[in-house]
């Protein structure tokens, strides 16, 4: 049977999403020793990855589990207590064969957190931290990120993709108390796209750089901005697949 996972998980616990073959924890090696004590060897397979110290709050992954493991409640709760407390399962539930986290989704949301109060320890791992700035300038510049583009000067060398065109369908920038939310709803990322875009939105709202430089890289016209934005505010929120709305 297979079963689609969605799990949440603090990022700075990690060294990214994708197993490797260091001993460093990642998530997916960390839940693949879990299954394997409660003996399922299927390999589970994500949505996709994250980076070290990037969290997620609905994460997606499928695995193919034995026969004997057909009552899912039970094995939420004992996979549960195989997993450290910086990981959570919050749902798994039986889906078709056909089903596959990665290629079945075709929207993928992700939150970033900004916040202007003074530095503290209990949230440097889960925000990132800046001065006031001229909000009004990110909320205008954020839209322009909305619609099909073509992503390259985007991207942090070392992409294995040839294919850099991508569609934001959405972008939101709002505040809440001290904090600043930004979303973006794709149909895919390219690897830090969207750390390299909200460095960029940083820019602009402090005055540094100009909207017009932000769309001159857009167009792949010129590079301005090559910074990524702190890993630590940046959040997978989550995964829309086609029966979804």
């Amino acid at each position: 049977m297979r079963c689609k996972l969605t799990l949440s998980y603090n990022g700075a616990h990690f060294m990214g999403s994708q197993q490797q073959s260091s001993t460093e924890p990642t998530v997916t090696g960390t839940l693949i020793k879990a299954l394997e004590q409660l003996n399922i060897s299927s390999t589970p397979v994500a949505s996709g990855r994250t980076d070290r110290g990037v969290h997620a709050t609905a994460q997606v992954l499928h695995v193919d589990l034995p026969p004997y493991w057909n009552n899912l409640e039970k094995l939420q709760r004992a996979l549960s207590f195989q997993l450290p407390s910086s990981m959570h399962i919050k749902k798994i539930e039986a889906v078709n064969n056909s089903f596959h986290a990665r290629y079945s989704a075709v929207k993928r949301r992700y939150r970033y957190i900004l916040s202007t109060k003074k530095p503290n320890p209990f949230e440097a791992d889960l925000v990132t931290f800046i001065p006031e700035i001229d909000f009004q300038r990110l909320q205008d510049a954020i839209t322009l990120f909305e619609g099909t583009h073509n992503f390259e000067m985007f991207k942090k060398n070392g992409s294995v993709n040839r294919n850099f065109e991508r569609t934001i369908y959405k972008t939101r920038a709002y505040r809440h108390k001290h904090y600043l939310i930004l979303t973006f709803e794709a149909n895919g990322f390219l690897r830090s796209q969207i750390r390299m875009m909200v460095y960029g939105l940083l820019e602009i709202a402090k005055g540094h750089a100009t909207t017009r430089q932000l769309t001159e890289q857009l167009a792949c016209q010129k590079r301005h901005f090559t910074h990524l934005a702190p890993h630590c505010g940046l959040y997978l929120s989550g995964i829309k697949y086609h029966s979804q709305n």
